[in-house]
């Protein structure tokens, strides 16, 4: 199982101008080239397709050459995040006709970023990523309603991406309609009903809250306080749920408390790999949800580590101590 780390927390609540601006894409990867734990390293990099990091629009000469620069510190490319929410390229998988129209559009183009890392050879597993695009308050009244044109606009970004043989991952991220519960996420994948074209990303600290029932209340499966046997139990049949749907899977460590940023409401809250308030054991819940990974296609995972201050992101140690709880989580699946 090959290990990547991921770029976008140099831009997720990121602001130009701030004591908190965007950490450039040639600084992500220069931080991830040179983690290093007993001389073993990251394999690759997953990449949010947006500016500053990705213009994408940008010509395949321009992305062949920042796949040169990947490929020259030894990375390969895996997932890519599709630039879906409003503001970006795209816009509400939920909204009207024109909305949805540009959440295809941005899918399409991420396809065709894809389809050049591909060919030059840099990228050589992954999905591309995806959400709603559209706050939990927009499901709020119908929620039935809401899964079903979720799950139609999902449908039909599935196609184009099966046309340029991709295949779609939906992030269990708790602040998106149809994704903040695990029921409705289920119930979207059902709908779908793409397997193996359209699945599920499994993100350890956002899962973890789908247990709490953040943003879902009705479909909690655990309260705040919980035993070791509660917890077994409860995430036994969160995993088995999702688990055949999961076709992308992100390393993270949750304290079990949310904040909400911008469209962001109430999400969970990612904390260092080392955090002394984690709640999860990071190698045995990975574990779980990796069994029969690469019968799904999972040729890589990814830590994501978003909301970080700059401070932390720039520490070279921040980025050996993700790698070694990475390399702790392959240890635990056999390599």
């Amino acid at each position: 199982m090959k290990l990547h780390n991921a770029m976008w927390p140099g831009l997720v609540g990121k602001e130009p101008g701030t004591d908190h601006p965007p950490i450039s894409l040639d600084r992500m990867l220069e931080l991830t080239e040179k983690a290093s734990v007993d001389g073993q390293k990251f394999d690759g990099v997953d990449l949010f397709l947006f500016h500053p990091h990705i213009d994408p629009d940008a010509s395949e000469s321009d992305l062949r050459r920042m796949a040169d620069r990947i490929a020259a510190k030894g990375l390969a490319v895996g997932s890519l995040v599709a630039p879906v929410w409003p503001g970006t390229v795209g816009d509400s998988a939920m909204g009207s006709a024109e909305e949805r129209a540009r959440f295809i559009d941005a899918v399409r183009k991420a396809c065709r970023i894809g389809r050049v890392l591909n060919e030059h050879g840099v990228r050589r597993s992954g999905v591309i990523r995806i959400d709603s695009a559209t706050g939990t308050k927009a499901a709020a009244k119908n929620e039935s309603k809401a899964i079903r044109r979720i799950a139609a606009t999902f449908r039909e970004a599935g196609m184009v991406a099966a046309g340029h043989g991709e295949r779609l991952a939906a992030e269990g991220e708790v602040c998106w309609a149809g994704m903040h519960s695990w029921k409705a996420m289920l119930a979207v994948l059902e709908t779908v009903d793409l397997p193996g074209t359209v699945g599920f990303q499994a993100d350890l600290a956002h899962t973890y809250l789908y247990l709490l029932g953040v943003n879902s209340p009705k479909t909690a499966l655990l309260g705040t306080k919980h035993s070791r046997k509660e917890f077994e139990k409860a995430y036994a049949k969160l995993v088995d749920a999702l688990r055949p749907w999961t076709i992308d899977f992100h390393v993270a460590q949750s304290d079990g408390t949310v904040h909400g940023t911008g469209s962001h409401d109430r999400t969970g809250r990612h904390c260092p790999a080392d955090d002394p308030n984690g709640k999860l054991d990071i190698p045995a819940c990975s574990a779980k949800w990796l069994d029969g990974a690469a019968g799904r296609g999972i040729r890589h995972i990814c830590w994501d580590g978003c909301m970080f201050p700059n401070a932390l992101l720039e520490k070279q140690d921040t980025w050996n101590t993700v790698l070694k709880s990475m390399l702790a989580v392959r240890a635990s699946i056999g390599g």
